[in-house]
């Protein structure tokens, strides 16, 4: 709890998405912290955002675990390069899928290949987001509100009904949800409110699929250090990012990287339409 850095970090911005090589201090991802033991042996993943911040933490844990994985991600080809080269290290197969997941056919494109090249799907990561950063409503154009929600939302809906056909009972669908889904913060209208429905959509389809043996939750993480923060907010904010929450400082990748791991795990079989908190300290209700 005490041994990661605390605000106020270095005054850094970068163009949207943003790098995880850029970020000072850089991300810990479980890179070196993180000890498997097989309690994915395997199963197939496909997760998307998996280049960098959680989404990364997640392709090592899983891979360490035993899990094989499809990355899906935009366009930062580097940081996706890095951690196929940190999957393959397990021994596990990695397959990298660049590309925009609001484009509904890009979604199924990726079930497919998950399904051709990894021979089915047992877990369904729902991680990659959009956000940006509002002082006033009247900021906010339409194309960035459809934009939100378009890769926010709509893409968990394609991602899961062209998945779920293929998983067998026992599978797992785990959406990144957010602090934001009930304590919004209105400099993030947009991306807060796709939260919210992402806390709904998880606890609707949750029930959808227990009688298909497909288990549905919610990891709602709170400040955590990731490119999404020099590339969306301001050089102030990025600097004291974390300091409101008791513990004074932002999580790392690697800190939620168990949460994930819970969830998939087949030992968590009554747990379904859950969300699990992971915000250093601030109550989530």
């Amino acid at each position: 709890m005490t041994d990661y850095p605390k605000p106020p970090y270095p005054a850094q911005q970068q163009p949207m998405p943003g790098s995880t090589r850029a970020m000072q201090p850089r991300p810990d991802h479980g890179e070196e912290s993180y000890k498997g033991a097989g309690r994915l042996a395997g199963k197939k993943a496909i997760i998307t955002g998996g280049d960098s911040g959680i989404g990364r933490a997640v392709a090592i844990a899983y891979a360490r675990e035993g899990a094989d994985i499809v990355i899906s991600y935009l366009n930062e080809d580097e940081d996706a390069a890095e951690v196929k080269t940190l999957v393959e290290r397990e021994g596990r197969k990695v397959v990298l899928i660049p590309g925009d997941i609001s484009n509904p056919e890009h979604c199924r494109a990726i079930v497919r290949r998950a399904v051709e090249e990894l021979g089915g799907i047992d877990i369904l990561v729902n991680n990659a987001a959009h956000q940006a950063t509002f002082k006033d409503i009247g900021d906010i154009s339409d194309e960035e509100w459809q934009r939100t929600f378009e890769t926010n939302i709509h893409a968990m809906f394609y991602l899961a009904k062209a998945a779920v056909p293929h998983m067998r009972p026992g599978a797992a669908i785990i959406n990144t949800a957010s602090v934001n889904s009930d304590m919004p913060n209105p400099s993030l209208l947009a991306y807060a409110t796709t939260k919210g429905a992402i806390q709904n959509f998880t606890g609707g389809l949750a029930q959808m699929l227990a009688e298909k043996g497909i288990r549905v939750n919610a990891v709602a993480p709170g400040p955590i250090w990731t490119p999404l923060i020099p590339s969306t907010m301001s050089e102030e904010r990025v600097k004291n990012f974390g300091k409101q929450v008791p513990m004074q400082r932002a999580g790392q990748p690697a800190e939620l990287a168990t949460a994930y791991v819970m969830l998939a795990d087949p030992l968590s079989s009554y747990t379904s339409g859950a969300t699990l908190a992971v915000t250093g300290g601030k109550p989530f209700i």
